[in-house]
């Protein structure tokens, strides 16, 4: 993927404002922006960040050099063990970074080239929308280092692209090209990697147009409601509608909507 320059540098996160998008680019190249303490301390940052800022309306998250995120750094887990500490308490953190992003009221979309793999996976997981080069292998790739997800593959996999496929990247660990998921709706586009960049800033401004206190609030309610049970589902549905209804210009919006309309038909 092209980078570009970026107005803010914060270590191992690049930062770059494009008009109403947030990009967020994972710079630690030369570990295939493998997750380390630095990196998940910037990512949320950057998520309180772009929460509050109103010039914000959408997020992207990439990766610079050949890969999107190959997952959790194994260096630092290591030196956890070698110190006699458990990564457990790292991988916390990295769990609640990615829930804050599957919960944000902004719409998040992930980037995807290279690998995208175990915790790459999961941060590609816990947004709303995908991108992916063709050329990208995705898998999640635990069991093939003897361990097992803690950053939400687990849960957001199967729903993500079913039960059957889900299984088996799980079991097996094995990585496939990103057109392998084409069938399954999650990823929004796959094109060749030259043309990445542009995909990914089409997508991610078609999402900032309809940037709203109602897109907000439907974000938020998606969130709440994933994998509930439906009649809950519905009740939280109806309840965020009458929120919406009742806390912004919607009754104005719909009128200026219909104004055309109704005057076109009174001259008729």
């Amino acid at each position: 993927m092209t980078d570009t320059e970026p107005l803010l540098v914060e270590g191992p996160l690049l930062v770059e404002q494009r008009g109403p998008v947030r990009w967020l680019r994972l710079n630690r190249p030369e570990r295939r922006n493998a997750l380390d303490v630095t990196l998940v301390e910037a990512l949320d940052k950057q998520i309180t960040s772009a929460e509050a800022d109103p010039g914000t309306a959408v997020i992207a998250v990439a990766g610079r050099g050949p890969s999107f995120c190959a997952g959790g750094d194994f260096h630092q887990f290591l030196e956890l063990h070698d110190r006699g500490d458990n990564p457990v308490g790292f991988l916390a953190d990295v769990s609640a970074c990615f829930s804050r992003v599957a919960a944000s009221p902004k719409p998040w979309v992930a980037v995807l080239h290279g690998h995208a793999v175990a915790g790459g996976l999961e941060l590609a997981l816990a947004c709303d929308v995908v991108v992916a080069a063709d050329t990208t292998l995705i898998g999640d790739g635990h069991v093939m280092r003897r361990l097992v997800p803690a950053g939400g593959s687990s849960v957001r996999l199967p729903g993500a692209v079913g039960r059957g496929l889900s299984r088996w990247l799980l079991l097996t660990g094995e990585l496939l090209p990103a057109t392998a998921f084409a069938h399954t709706g999650w990823i929004r586009e796959i094109v060749p990697e030259a043309d990445l960049d542009a995909a990914a800033t089409r997508v991610c401004r078609q999402l900032a147009d309809r940037n709203s206190p109602a897109q907000q609030r439907l974000k938020t309610l998606l969130h709440r409601i994933d994998g509930i049970a439906p009649e809950h589902a519905l009740r939280e549905e109806l309840a965020t509608f009458a929120d919406n209804w009742s806390a912004s210009s919607v009754a104005d919006a719909l009128r200026a909507f219909l104004a055309p309309r109704t005057t076109k038909a009174d001259t008729k």
